[in-house]
Parts: C-alpha cells; sequence; structure tokens
C-alpha cells in the first residue's frame, strides 16, 4: 500500500507516522525544505499542542462543526495526544487553562519528535509542488507537479488553511480539491486582531489590559462576551480576549467593541470608588485624579473622551459628568472595521465543507482514497491547544482508516 500524504505540517507529519506504523509505504510531499514550518513557530515557538481537558470542554472550545469532531476524538483525544508524544521521549507540562506544552518550551522539539520517527519508520521526504490530483474519476490515481507523475494508492491532502503563507500555508489544497469537486466554504481568517477606527488606540499602542470584559456586537446582536486579557495596537485591539472574539466574528465592518474596564465593580460601587477617590484630594484637578483607578497612558484618553474638563477640580465635577465617567468605564465602545490581514491570523475559517467528508473516515465522498486532514477542512477552534489537536485527531481518522 503507497500513500502520498501533500503537507509537512502537523496533521501531514502525525498521519505518516500513524499509517507507517501500520506498514504503509509513506512518501510526504511538501513545497518547503524543512517539515513542519509552521509547527516550529506555533505558539510563539514555544508549541501549545493539545489543552489537557474533559471531552465536555475540548467540544465547548470548538467554534465550527463540532459534531462532525464526535466520533474522530472518540478514538483520538487530548489525552492521547499527551500520551503519543511522551512516548516519543518529549517530556509536556500543563500550564494555565489546562494548556500543554513541551517542558523545553521550544516548539521544534515536537517538530523533531514528529520528523525522526518518521524517518525510523523510513517515512520518505521529498520536496514537491502537487499542482493536480491525478484521478480516473472514480478514485485518485496519483500527483503532479506539471513536469513529473507520481503513482499512488491513496492521498491525505494536509497542506493547510491561508494563514502564514511564507510557511507553506497558502491555500493552495483548497484549489487542489476544488478541481475535484469539493465544496470549499468562505475562507477567511480567524484568531487575528481586530482593526479599529478611532484613532486614540494610537495613544494605546502596547497597552495590556488585565481582567477587562470585552464584549462584540453584530448587528447590535452580541456575538461574544468575555473577561481576560487584551492589547491595545496602534491599528486597533488584539491579545487572547480579541482572538477569540474575532472566532465569532461575520461582518467585522457591523461590529462593535465594548471594554468593561471594571467588570468587578458595578455602576453604584464604581461611583463610591471614584467618590472615595476625588474626596483624598478634592482640589485636585481631573486630569490627575484618575491614578488610582486607571494605567498612565490610558488616562489622557479616558480624560478626553468623558467630555469633562481636566483642569476642573473633583470637587466640582457634577454627579451628570460622573453619571456618564462610570459609564464609559463601564463601556469604553471602539468601531471595528475589520480583521488584520489572513496571513497574520492564526488559523483559518473556512475549507472543504464537512458535508464533502465522512466523519468517520475523514474520506472525500465523491472519489475514493482521497482523504483530508488539519485545517484544510472546515474546523477552528479558540486559542489553547485545540486547533492542534484538531489537526492530530483527523490525521489520526485518516490514517488510520487507510
Amino acid at each position: 500500500m503507497n500513500l502520498l500524504i501533500i503537507g509537512a505540517g502537523a496533521a501531514g507529519l502525525f498521519a505518516a507516522v500513524v499509517a507507517a506504523r501500520r506498514g504503509i509505504s509513506v512518501t510526504v510531499l511538501d513545497k518547503n525544505k524543512t517539515a513542519g514550518k509552521k509547527l516550529r513557530i506555533t505558539g510563539k515557538g514555544r508549541c501549545n499542542l493539545t489543552n489537557n481537558c474533559t471531552r465536555d470542554e475540548f467540544f465547548a472550545n470548538i467554534t465550527a462543526n463540532s459534531r462532525f469532531l464526535y466520533s474522530a476524538y472518540s478514538r483520538f483525544s487530548s489525552q492521547d495526544t499527551m500520551s503519543f508524544f511522551e512516548d516519543l521521549g518529549v517530556p509536556l507540562k500543563t500550564e494555565r487553562g489546562n494548556r500543554v506544552f513541551p517542558q523545553s518550551d521550544n516548539a521544534h522539539e515536537i517538530a523533531d519528535a514528529l520528523v525522526n520517527e518518521c524517518k525510523r519508520l523510513s517515512v520518505k521526504f521529498r520536496e514537491f509542488n502537487v499542482t493536480e490530483i491525478l484521478h480516473d474519476d472514480q478514485k485518485i490515481t496519483g500527483v503532479s507537479n506539471g513536469k513529473e507523475e507520481i503513482k499512488t494508492d491513496a492521498i491525505i491532502l494536509a497542506t493547510g488553511g491561508k494563514s502564514y503563507p511564507g510557511t507553506g500555508s497558502d491555500g493552495s489544497g483548497y484549489k487542489l480539491a476544488s478541481a475535484l469537486g469539493a465544496k470549499i466554504t468562505d475562507i477567511r481568517p480567524s484568531l487575528i486582531p481586530l482593526i479599529t477606527k478611532e484613532s486614540f488606540v494610537k495613544e494605546l499602542k502596547g497597552l495590556s489590559l488585565r481582567n477587562v470584559k470585552l464584549s462584540i456586537t453584530e448587528d447590535s446582536k452580541t456575538v461574544f462576551t468575555e473577561q481576560g486579557e487584551m492589547l491595545f495596537t496602534d491599528y486597533g485591539i488584539s491579545g487572547p480576549l480579541v482572538l477569540s472574539a474575532s472566532a465569532h466574528i461575520r461582518n467585522p465592518e457591523h461590529s462593535i467593541a465594548h471594554i468593561d474596564l471594571k467588570p468587578a465593580l458595578d455602576h453604584i460601587t464604581l461611583d463610591k470608588r471614584i467618590l472615595r477617590d476625588f474626596s483624598e484630594n478634592p482640589n485636585r484637578i481631573f486630569a490627575n485624579a484618575l491614578d488610582k483607578l486607571l494605567p498612565a497612558s490610558l488616562r489622557p484618553v479616558i480624560v478626553n473622551i468623558s467630555g469633562i474638563n481636566g483642569e476642573k477640580r473633583v470637587n466640582a465635577v457634577t454627579k451628570t459628568e460622573r453619571e456618564g465617567l462610570v459609564k464609559l468605564l463601564k463601556d469604553l465602545t471602539l468601531t471595528i472595521t475589520g480583521f488584520r490581514p489572513i496571513a497574520e491570523a492564526i488559523i483559518t475559517r473556512g475549507g472543504v465543507s464537512v458535508s464533502d467528508i465522512d466523519p468517520k473516515t475523514m474520506e472525500f465522498k465523491k472519489m475514493k482514497n482521497l482523504y483530508f486532514a488539519g485545517e484544510i477542512i472546515d474546523l477552528d477552534a479558540y486559542t489553547g491547544g485545540y486547533n492542534l489537536q484538531i489537526a492530530f485527531t483527523t490525521a489520526h481518522s485518516a490514517a488510520n482508516s487507510i
């Protein structure tokens, strides 16, 4: 049995190991010389390879087509992934949010473990840019790069999405699948920073806010709300909360970000807190009176937006002005104008429609012996190791099915 795997990323390498262990002759084709190029930079170079969570927690973090994964995940879960890499000699650790990393904090260790196991199992690697998948209308027969053809008994298409194109994840797999009749859903960025309209974000560039609540409304309907950490940039907002929020936004141009800077305090309690701060130094000017409440770079922005004269003594600030300040601190709004470019996205939303794939085997329903694995499938999740787990789960199903 000869198997070609197109794409030497997380899903492709994992599938190669699983298939080779079952006695299949495996060749991995990739346009890059270095295998696992994207895997080596994931998690800021640390590689958050899975999440040490329960089954229910895992599916609660899948943001697209979670039901499709039920069967595959039941056969290869997060705990199976952890055992797999520990058996390869990679010590792991679980951090905040049940995120699993190699103890070395080095993504290369994960990629090298897969590549070395492939080599031990005599998996072949070729630098080969597939431009066409060959078939006889009923089943696939091989691949071509326009100059050379390679015959095979089966193919796993694991070319990734369209984010980080410099690593080879450039969307080429969608063209290969589409040419065979696969439906490709809308390709959009996910887990990506947001661009906002307001100019004051440039003044806040680099400011990280912890324990704030971010809510996103789209066409006036709340599509996301969560408490955590976010970051201001020169173009808008980023950070963990924002990346998670982006997975729920369909039309960024119709969306508004609402930031509750003090989620632990309700309006009445926050008003009392401000009054107390003001009373400690009643002759202080308003521009200097928020030092106990807000980070330094945020104070002048809030003063400006509040409409309260910064030179005004705090003992002269009216109840109406103070109520407006409370409202602002509880709901700092930003007008979203778009996503950052898809090349900057952690993952791609969309891909080969799950309706075209057998959920138990990952085989293409329209042509025998063609299988899909990883980000090329219309599956995505929050940050936290869930997306790599999707890659490993689907790769395991495809390789074992073959």
